[in-house]
């Protein structure tokens, strides 16, 4: 439902001013975001740097699609009752996981803005997977791995090119960007083990408390205007979150299985931005 919601403001923003909600303001295509003052006095109609304190509300929706990371570090694993555990990356557990957005941007120049973003996520469990195998009692070890939900909040630094034009788009902005942010990972367990088959006695096996970990993304994307005071972006990147707080295990075997170096990946986002 978040997802959805977050999805809603993000068409929101982008077409607002087809519903007549920006007034009587013109957009005079990307001269009014040259890099030169007077075009962007000439724009908001006011003179001088007080023409570069622009608020804008952002949102966005996309897929966040994971690279690297381990979320299993079964090589760490050894002793008694031990066979061997695998070692199984996130993009081998959970299927691309959807982001939604929403913040606000600050215009520092008019090439340069000052981003605020919230934001949730979530990824679905791709189904069982073989987590190894186990001395005493012998048999194979499989589960599957509960959803990953995330959110938090992210602050940027974005830097626009001068403006292009193209044979496809008429006018539109490269830009990139720098975050930095903490997120907040819900804890991640291994449920409905079976052993060669048969429930397993152990039970679940707790991975990942949940808690506040460090995140840093660097982002790529090119902007077009849809109307008179709204944009459209397409985005993408890296984004990496640092390493979870592995749980201890009711099972003291399991409890060297979470030692996770961290999560990257691939997003790709499709952002709509209202300039007031």
């Amino acid at each position: 439902m978040r997802i959805l919601l977050l999805g809603a403001a993000t068409i929101a923003l982008s077409g607002c001013s087809f519903l007549g909600l920006g007034g009587g303001k013109d957009y005079k295509h990307h001269s009014a975001h040259s890099g030169h003052h007077g075009s962007y006095a000439a724009h908001n109609g006011c003179a001088g740097n007080n023409c570069l304190s622009r608020w804008n509300l952002e949102g966005g929706i996309g897929v966040d699609a994971d690279v690297t990371g381990d979320i299993v570090t079964g090589s760490n694993v050894s002793g008694p009752g031990i066979g061997q555990i695998e070692d199984i990356k996130f993009k081998d557990v959970y299927e691309a996981g959807y982001r939604g957005e929403l913040g606000v941007s600050y215009a520092l120049t008019p090439n340069r803005k000052v981003t605020a973003t919230g934001f949730y996520s979530e990824a679905k469990g791709s189904g069982e997977k073989t987590i190894g195998t186990l001395a005493g009692p012998a048999g194979t070890l499989n589960g599957e791995f509960s959803d990953l939900k995330t959110y938090g909040a992210e602050l940027g630094l974005r830097q626009y090119m001068k403006p292009q034009r193209g044979w496809l788009l008429k006018n539109y902005r490269p830009y990139v960007e720098g975050r930095l942010g903490a997120t907040h990972v819900d804890d991640i367990s291994i449920t409905n083990t079976t052993l060669s088959g048969a429930p397993y006695a152990g039970g679940d096996i707790a991975l990942y408390d949940s808690g506040w970990v460090a995140q840093a993304a660097g982002l790529v994307g090119v902007e077009v205007p849809i109307s008179r005071f709204s944009t459209l972006a397409l985005e993408t990147g890296v984004r990496h979150t640092q390493g979870f707080d592995g749980a201890d295990s009711t099972n003291p075997m399991f409890d060297d299985i979470s030692d996770s170096n961290g999560r990257t990946v691939i997003p790709v986002t499709l952002r709509g931005r209202y300039r007031f």
